[in-house]
């Protein structure tokens, strides 16, 4: 029997419909949580991007820069500052400790110079690392957008032979008897579409943001790397 308002809809809808919308909630609530975190994730993401360029750009004490950007956790340029810094001078670490890195300066003929080629597996491998981490949880966004869909149209198949069970119980294929079957069915598509377009809209958003961050540190690298080498310089004239 068809009764109207959400709560009598629900409470009319067999067995396997009420399944596949709960699952649909699930799906559902999960997504939206999903999508809540990572917005306020990248928020703080590209807040502490500006901070630590803003402090990049004031002062050029690699010592107080990567001070500072021990304190931007969230930031995938403060983390490849620090992860190249780490690796310039591992000597100069800890006092009357071995290195734990490999150092990034290598001899030549005019004095030290920086060794980019490693550098640059360095940098990329700081980036996948941090591209690996904004990518989280996105995964279930894709998901959600791509089953929630068919499980909603699943709920509606079975939802309508239901209903043309019932219509050969009674004997008649009147409007009045096949339309709220029918309509009961329906929710359950309605209910996979209302789960799917905001995952795959969020889905879609999240990774237009993380090319953006990734270009970001990736011409932060660029400059950062060539200020190395352009430092570098000085010192094997003067050796």
């Amino acid at each position: 029997m068809f009764q109207a308002g959400p709560i009598g809809l629900v409470g009319s809808l067999g067995a396997v419909s009420k399944v596949v919308l709960l699952v649909l909630f699930l799906f559902s609530v999960i997504s939206w949580s999903i999508i809540i975190f990572k917005w306020r994730a990248f928020r703080a993401c590209d807040q502490e991007d500006t901070r630590f360029l803003g402090a990049y750009g004031r002062t050029q004490e690699r010592d107080e820069l990567r001070r500072f950007a021990k304190r931007l956790t969230a930031s995938p340029i403060a983390a490849l500052f620090i992860g190249v810094s780490d690796r310039l001078a591992p000597e100069a670490s800890e006092a009357g400790h071995e290195p734990k890195a490999r150092s990034a300066a290598k001899p030549s003929d005019d004095g030290h110079d920086v060794d980019r080629q490693y550098l640059d597996r360095v940098v990329g491998h700081i980036m996948q690392d941090q591209i690996s981490k904004q990518e989280a949880y996105l995964p279930f966004l894709a998901t959600a957008g791509n089953i929630t869909p068919f499980i909603g149209l699943l709920g509606t198949v079975m939802g309508i032979i239901d209903a043309f069970g019932e219509i050969g119980k009674q004997g008649t294929a009147s409007i009045s008897a096949v339309a709220p079957g029918v309509a009961e069915a329906l929710v359950a598509t309605a209910a996979g579409l209302f789960t799917a377009i905001p995952a795959v809209i969020a889905y879609n958003y999240y990774l237009t943001r993380i090319r953006r961050t990734t270009f970001r540190a990736e011409a932060f690298s660029i400059e950062f790397l060539n200020s190395l080498r352009m430092q570098a310089k000085p010192v094997g004239g003067r050796t």
